[in-house]
């Protein structure tokens, strides 16, 4: 059977597909009839806001926020893309599966000293980077290009295809939105930090803004092919690996599938020695752990009323292996940590820091106030009488 594609709907689904990846929405139903809806009023010449954001490119909620001060939570949904923009190179698709990369010819801009040292500053914050090892790291850095601009220079404009990644260096840079075929809205802007373009490379779509330097500056522009084979390649095998670690985890079953991806995006690993102390009993959380190589053990020293004060003998609780977490606790409470954990041989551990488990661990925190009963249970058996966490701090 044949079926005939009404006209628009792909330009509708695809800003949809933007907007969605943009804002990267906790519920992502409710997000869609907000969008559909907020789409519908404007079409019927009532817009309303519904807090996405426009630009092509920017940090997720635990990075630094680069909005203007009017900010963009009140903005309308970007307009689909011009039909009329630039063909370009990139508008073929990347599949990060395949094996295609004997075609990559490595790129080297060289700098100096003193531009390593700007150009390492102004990248160091950036998530996109954070799953690259050092090597993978290094060849990004010889590969990116310095680019001084001037008040008014248009560095990517809305509806052409991807052609480079940017991180801002210094100046002041002007997010724009396209309105009609004539006028633009300003709806945020950057300033001496942030990065932008990442998107239209990532998904193969059109630039969603326009960004126009307000100021002199220096970007550092990143092309296409580099960022693709590099930068995507890993953060998509990143996500796979994580994916076969976390889809085990009882705890994340509560979290739908969109949610376990931004999981799994967010996560760092880090390999410890044998022996070596991951939690120190008493100290601030700022993270949790999921284990993927290895063991740990959990030990507390009983602190509780009765106890001497200054009792340095600490008691095994259990042992975690791959697939289990544990520092969720202390997260959950807003409290120190109740134990400390020790790696047993060499161990590798996937994190989540804090600002991440505050916006994205939300629908497993009724689990995870649960377990705290288990873990005072089994505190009861082995230092005997009722035992409350709190008590061990």
């Amino acid at each position: 059977m044949n079926f005939e594609i009404p006209p628009g709907l792909t330009d509708l689904l695809q800003e949809f597909t933007v907007a969605v990846l943009r804002s990267r929405p906790s519920n992502l139903e409710s997000f869609a009839a907000d969008y559909f809806n907020n789409l519908n009023q404007k079409v019927n010449g009532v817009p309303k806001g519904i807090g996405l954001r426009f630009q092509d490119g920017v940090s997720n909620k635990d990075e630094h926020d680069h909005t203007s001060q009017s900010g963009t939570d009140d903005e309308e949904p970007a307009p689909p893309p011009s039909r009329d923009r630039r063909k370009s190179v990139s508008a073929e698709r990347y599949d990060p599966e395949a094996d295609d990369d004997q075609d990559y010819v490595k790129v080297i801009n060289p700098k100096s000293d003193e531009q390593r040292k700007r150009l390492n500053d102004a990248i160091k914050h950036i998530l996109l980077f954070r799953s690259l090892d050092q090597e993978q790291m290094q060849e990004v850095l010889d590969a990116m290009f310095e680019k001084a601009v001037k008040p008014g220079h248009e560095i990517i404009t809305q509806g052409d295809d991807g052609d480079n990644f940017y991180v801002i260096d210094s100046g002041k840079y002007d997010i724009y939105v396209n309105v009609d075929s004539k006028n633009r809205k300003l709806v945020g802007n950057y300033t001496d930090e942030g990065f932008f373009g990442e998107l239209a490379l990532m998904y193969n779509m059109p630039r969603a803004a326009t960004i126009v330097a307000a100021s002199d500056g220096i970007v550092w522009g990143l092309d296409r092919q580099t960022f693709r084979r590099i930068v995507l390649k890993t953060a998509f095998n990143k996500r796979k690996k994580y994916e076969k670690l976390i889809e085990g985890c009882d705890m994340l079953k509560s979290l739908d599938m969109y949610e376990r991806m931004n999981v799994c995006d967010a996560l760092t690993s880090q390999t410890f020695k044998d022996q070596e102390r991951i939690i120190a009993q008493g100290d601030k959380a700022d993270c949790m752990y999921f284990v993927e190589e290895g063991q740990v053990r959990v030990a507390m020293v009983n602190k509780k009323n009765g106890a001497d004060p200054k009792a340095t003998t600490e008691k095994e609780i259990s042992r975690v292996g791959p697939g289990g977490f544990f520092g969720e606790l202390a997260l959950v409470t807003r409290k120190p940590r109740a134990a400390s954990v020790y790696a047993i041989g060499p161990t590798k551990c996937a994190i989540l820091d804090v600002h991440a488990f505050e916006r994205l661990m939300g629908p497993c925190m009724d689990i995870m106030k649960r377990n705290i009963d288990n873990y005072e249970s089994q505190l009861t058996t082995i230092f005997g009488g009722k035992t409350n966490i709190s008590d061990l701090r």
